[in-house]
């Protein structure tokens, strides 16, 4: 039988739960922009609409990341 998984309420900051946040908001946030993006750039290949996605996706997972932490950090810190 597996390991009883046990609750924890940590001091500080939850870095399990910013990683989960960055993930959900990043794809929610994430992809409606860069598809909105796409739009206004020619992407005639698979490797440039790939590079595309990759480039506007990491913009905008630093700064979701680097938002959900300072909250977490103000709220919980």
């Amino acid at each position: 039988m597996p390991a009883r998984v046990e609750r924890t309420d940590p001091d500080g900051i939850d870095y399990g739960r910013v990683m989960q946040l960055t993930f959900v908001a990043t794809i929610v946030a994430g992809a409606p922009l860069v598809a909105m993006l796409s739009l206004a750039v020619e992407l005639t290949t698979w490797t440039e609409r790939a590079l595309f996605a990759v480039r506007v996706g990491a913009v905008v997972w630093i700064v979701t990341a680097l938002s959900v932490y300072l909250y977490e950090r103000r709220v919980n810190g």
